[in-house]
């Protein structure tokens, strides 16, 4: 049997400093595997709320084609809203949330669109603008930009400050 230099035997336990440091290791990971799960949740907030904003639009197209009635909405701080500025029949089936899920009061979204996105009986778009969707603390930053005169839809990753002034130039391809 081995014996210590004060004639004592080796205890079978830990001791204190050696339980501090696992301690302490095990909480390092716990944090980083908190950091990363936490940027994950955003951005899958982010990609949620940029294709509720996409399917929006799509619906509200798919809505004046088929009723065969120009309609409008207005996309604001709850999502896509009746619009009280346009004189054109609320898109019905496209209002609603823009964000959804957990992270829901986290998304933001800007846009320099008008203050009612119309949609012609033909499903023609009279307005465009672009959509910046983005969560604080994430790097990934999604754009939605409906081109003139067709409503042709783009989107990708935006590659400027969402809070400064927007433009469709920073609205990138995703590469890949």
């Amino acid at each position: 049997m081995i014996r210590r230099p004060n004639g004592r035997e080796p205890s079978a336990g830990l001791c204190q400093a050696e339980l501090l440091l696992t301690a302490a290791i095990l909480g390092l990971i716990g944090a980083l595997g908190w950091v990363h799960a936490s940027q994950a949740l955003g951005q899958q907030a982010v990609e949620a709320t940029t294709r509720l904003v996409l399917e929006g639009v799509q619906k509200a197209r798919a809505e004046a084609e088929r009723t065969g009635i120009p309609c409008a909405m207005a996309l604001g701080e709850r999502g896509w809203q009746d619009s009280a500025v346009a004189a054109a029949e609320p898109c019905t089936t496209a209002l609603g949330p823009v964000a959804a899920g957990v992270l829901a009061p986290v998304t933001r979204w800007r846009h320099n669109g008008p203050a009612a996105w119309r949609f012609t009986a033909t499903g023609l778009v009279l307005d465009g603008g672009l959509v910046v969707v983005w969560a604080p603390g994430v790097s990934l930053q999604r754009c939605v930009v409906m081109a003139l005169p067709l409503g042709v839809l783009r989107h990708g990753v935006y590659g400027a400050d969402p809070e400064a002034t927007l433009s469709s130039d920073a609205c990138r391809p995703e590469a890949g």
